[in-house]
């Protein structure tokens, strides 16, 4: 668990830690990831999905996925809100049964608020899953790529010195993991690459029209085999959880830092 004091740009958004409620951390959290721009390209519902605006909050989980064993761990652990990247909803109305009404239910039962950031939290160009990555494979000169519903939510840059294949896999996935898939098809000095966390397999057609030499994403598609081999580029399937990891993190150190909160993750890895 990170504990951090309240630093001046906590003082300057008028929050103190004794005072502060989940309606202060979504006004603080909405400004920091610019949520609103996404209202018409995303809709997981972006923001608080469960909860009371006015609960207390000094501690803050934090996950890639709301399961219920995020939800029950996050609980344990005293946290008085969950903050994660795949929430709840998805834009279609829902009945609350079966394994939904069981992760409200733990919610409620709580007494813990669910928030959610999905697009936001990929094209964010600091704390973003997408922008991180860049940063843990080396990329230079940065800049948006990857367009989904007309907002730009990757990014794409070259490397100061080519590297192989073997290289940015060590690189994205530094634990020695194995990713779910590697097409070895473009060339064997990668200079240029592609990112976009999650499921973006098909958006390899993006890399591969900008003419990259590697495209990273987290999940992979047989139907893309022959147009990969085909297009002679490097794609990198690193797992969907595994290139998502990122942004919760990156936001929790943040939340931190800002606004002195108490601040922990739940990992809860898929494999997938």
């Amino acid at each position: 668990m990170s504990q951090c004091a309240v630093l001046p740009a906590a003082r300057a958004f008028g929050i103190l830690v004794h005072t502060m409620d989940i309606r202060d951390f979504d006004a603080w959290a909405r400004q920091a990831l610019d949520i609103d721009r996404f209202t018409l390209a995303d809709d997981s519902l972006n923001g608080l999905q469960v909860g009371d605006y006015e609960a207390p909050l000094r501690t803050v989980a934090f996950a890639v996925d709301a399961g219920l064993e995020t939800i029950l761990r996050a609980q344990e652990r005293g946290a008085q809100l969950l903050f994660v990247h795949h929430g709840l909803f998805w834009g279609k109305r829902e009945r609350l049964t079966g394994p939904l009404f069981k992760r409200v239910g733990a919610l409620l039962a709580a007494g813990m608020g669910l928030y959610a950031c999905h697009l936001p939290l990929d094209a964010h160009p600091v704390l973003g899953n997408n922008a991180v990555l860049a940063r843990l494979v080396g990329l230079e000169a940065v800049e948006p790529f990857g367009e989904y519903h007309r907002v730009l939510i990757g990014c794409k840059g070259r490397l100061a010195k080519p590297v192989s294949l073997e290289e940015l896999q060590r690189r994205v996935l530094p634990d020695g993991s194995r990713p779910l898939s590697v097409l070895p098809f473009g060339p064997k000095a990668i200079s240029t690459v592609g990112v976009i966390s999650g499921g973006a397999a098909e958006d390899v057609a993006q890399a591969i029209e900008q003419r990259l030499d590697a495209y990273i994403t987290g999940e992979t598609s047989h139907a893309l085999y022959h147009a990969v081999r085909e297009a002679g580029i490097n794609m990198l399937s690193a797992g969907h959880y595994g290139t998502e990891v990122h942004g919760v993190r990156a936001v929790a150190e943040q939340a931190c830092r800002e606004l002195g909160l108490e601040t922990f993750f739940v990992d809860c890895p898929t494999g997938l």
